[in-house]
């Protein structure tokens, strides 16, 4: 029996369920922006098809360019998750199709879990401050 990867392991117990479970971690960077520091983790929509198609009725159509959402702190390093989605062809229509996901606060590039938390803070707090 192999062990479970632990970054992976990691991975599934930082994120939301939705995106751990649906989405694979393919790289991770910090980068130093204005004397601080951020994560960035990049993230590929796994090869699940839609639901309501079977696999027959679809071809893997690439990916759309990564989206940003911005997530929890941690260790005082803000998080940036670029999310790329799965494009599929629907092989009877020509259309290009893809998993409809709800991720983000509407009106906001929060996640729906940190804007939630942020409305529950007194004041206002835009682009979640400075962490240090």
């Amino acid at each position: 029996m192999q062990a479970e990867n632990p970054y992976v392991k990691l991975f599934q117990l930082i994120l939301p369920l939705d995106i751990a479970s649906f989405f694979d971690l393919v790289d991770v960077m910090e980068k130093e922006v204005a004397d601080r520091y951020e994560v960035h983790l990049y993230l590929d929509e796994k090869p699940i098809v839609p639901a309501g198609y079977k696999s027959t009725d679809l071809s893997p159509n690439g990916s759309s360019e990564a989206g940003s959402i911005q997530y929890f702190p941690i260790r005082d390093r803000r998080v940036h998750l670029h999310v790329r989605r799965r494009r599929w062809l629907d092989k009877s229509t020509g259309k290009s199709v893809s998993k409809d996901w709800d991720l983000v606060a509407r009106g906001s590039r929060y996640s729906k879990e940190f804007a939630a938390f942020l409305k529950g803070l007194p004041g206002e707090i835009p682009d979640y401050g400075p962490l240090s």
